[in-house]
């Protein structure tokens, strides 16, 4: 994730241009930096839990293999149920 940046410096000029003091721009521009970084941590956050859920080329590949490991036990279980019910397996 590309962190977004905040130019406190420029915030703190363009505040003591409109006519805040030097320690109100201060402050100003401090809380602002720290409300940016909060929001960017935040959202690394977000984005770190949402690549946790994501699936992986492998996490489908043994997705399929266990699906196929079911499809075959299925039928093998279908044939043994049609072969008995037809007395085909002589038991």
């Amino acid at each position: 994730m590309t962190a977004t940046t905040f130019d406190t410096l420029g915030y703190f000029e363009k505040l003591k241009a409109a006519g805040f003091t030097e320690e109100q721009a201060k402050v100003q521009a401090e809380m602002l930096r720290e409300h940016a970084e909060a929001q960017n941590a935040a959202v690394q956050k977000i984005l770190d839990s949402r690549e946790k859920e994501l699936a992986t080329k492998t996490d489908l590949k043994e997705l399929e293999l266990r699906l196929l490991k079911w499809q075959f036990g299925i039928a093998l279980a279908l044939a043994t149920i049609m072969a008995k019910g037809f007395g085909w397996l002589g038991f």
